[in-house]
């Protein structure tokens, strides 16, 4: 059994809680604070979550990375890592008691036509990156570091520019799996990382219109998650692999896949549920199931107030206020576009454009775009080319297939009045940032 950090847990207790005057911190506290500090002194967004707090007291990891460490002891007051309880870990030089192979090889070629190979057997360096002989908590917390850069450019910039370095990041992974020992009580934790950076290659693919790429991808990220235990990124990922089917006309698969990510709902967060019930709605809506479409919304409105981020997951974090608007938004489209609910649909949409933080620009554009749609459908010409014309100048800078499509779609709404001026202006700003 590990030993507890006793140090580092009478560390934080001396510690004053920024959220509770007078109160001890919490490893929540603590966590937020390690990621604030890390944002600040790294330039990038940290995952540090309460959860990885307690292994650290509990003495399951003895070395994280070199910035939580750096992070801990200033925000500690410690001077080494050492009066912090963290010892480097000893590599053995041949196979360890306590360290599995997983028989990888066995596991991979079970994944149904993932096959991880054949999706990442383009030329690649003759010179790889080597694999370390034993997994470590680094290695783990570099593949989640990975993903959440990947994952928050993908919602900037879109996937197209950077895809093929994220497949080699991806082929790395796989080898991770494939050729290094794993000790026991990290395997569940490999395996989930692996599983959230395989999602975030996938929905790249997805948004580039890759679909055979990202359904493989998907398929990996799911044996992944499902070998990990991880019900949350479960959900995540059968939520993803729903939107793709719906977006590619299977609305049944959508809804399947949906069904499934909802099998033990018990155990999600709130803003999980409330993610896979907005993919339910699109589902629904697209088989033109009206009253079911609407009461999904309102069960997925019903968990989103429900939501207390600090204990969502750290792929969660982009669901907010804005994220829900725009989702369930795009779900009342489909029924607002012909006719039913389109003043509610309508002002889910701007929320969705007007809430939106600067980093996801794709979402906000996405939505702008709809609801330019939309009001060129319902409403008055002349709004609806302004408010694409802002949405198309959102979108310029972000490589997304998805938003070809949208924009193509408001090509086609807007075909009726195209002798009316803003509208003809938007028409030919349309065609010049599709065709590039």
């Amino acid at each position: 059994m590990a030993t507890p950090n006793v140090q580092l847990q009478q560390a934080r207790r001396r510690l004053a809680s920024p959220s509770s005057p007078g109160e001890p911190a919490s490893r929540q506290d603590l966590a937020d604070l390690v990621n604030a500090w890390i944002d600040e002194h790294r330039d990038y967004e940290a995952c540090l979550t309460a959860n990885y707090v307690g292994k650290l007291e509990r003495g399951a990891v003895r070395w994280p990375s070199a910035d939580y460490r750096a992070a801990l002891r200033e925000i500690l007051g410690c001077g080494t890592d050492r009066e912090l309880g963290f010892r480097p870990p000893r590599r053995p030089s041949r196979p360890a008691a306590g360290l599995t192979d997983v028989d990888r090889k066995g596991f991979l070629s079970t994944l149904a036509g993932v096959a991880a190979v054949p999706l990442l057997d383009p030329l690649f360096p003759a010179q790889p990156a080597s694999i370390p002989a034993v997994v470590t908590p680094a290695d783990i917390h570099e593949l989640r570091t990975i993903a959440g850069v990947f994952s928050t450019w993908d919602h900037t910039y879109g996937g197209g520019m950077i895809r093929e370095a994220v497949t080699a990041q991806v082929r790395y992974s796989v080898a991770l799996l494939e050729q290094a020992r794993c000790p026991d009580r990290l395997r569940s934790e490999l395996f989930g990382a692996v599983g959230w950076l395989s999602h975030t290659c996938a929905f790249m693919a997805f948004d580039a219109h890759a679909h055979d790429d990202a359904r493989r991808l998907f398929r990996l990220a799911l044996s992944c998650v499902e070998e990990a235990g991880d019900w949350h990124l479960r959900a995540k990922v059968l939520s993803s692999m729903a939107r793709q089917a719906i977006w590619c006309g299977d609305a049944d698969t959508g809804l399947t896949l949906v069904e499934l990510a909802l099998v033990r709902a018990d155990r999600l967060t709130p803003a999980e549920l409330a993610m896979v019930l907005s993919a339910r709605a699109r589902a629904l809506a697209k088989l033109r199931r009206t009253q079911d479409t609407l009461a999904t919304v309102g069960r997925a409105d019903e968990e989103f107030s429900r939501i207390r981020p600090a204990h969502e997951g750290p792929w969660m974090r982009y669901y907010d206020a804005a994220q829900h608007a725009g989702d369930t938004g795009h779900a009342l489209y489909d029924l607002a576009i012909h006719g039913q609910f389109v003043n509610e649909a309508a002002n889910r949409l701007a929320a969705a454009v007007a809430g939106h933080i600067a980093v996801h620009v794709r979402s906000r554009a996405l939505s702008g775009i709809k609801l330019a749609s939309l009001t060129m459908a319902a409403g008055d010409p002349d709004e609806a080319a302004a408010i694409g014309r802002r949405a198309v100048l959102a979108v310029d800078a972000v490589r997304s297939r998805r938003a070809a499509d949208d924009m193509r779609e408001l090509h086609r709404l807007s075909a009726p009045h195209q002798r009316r001026p803003p509208v003809a202006e938007l028409r030919q700003r349309l065609r010049t940032v599709v065709e590039a």
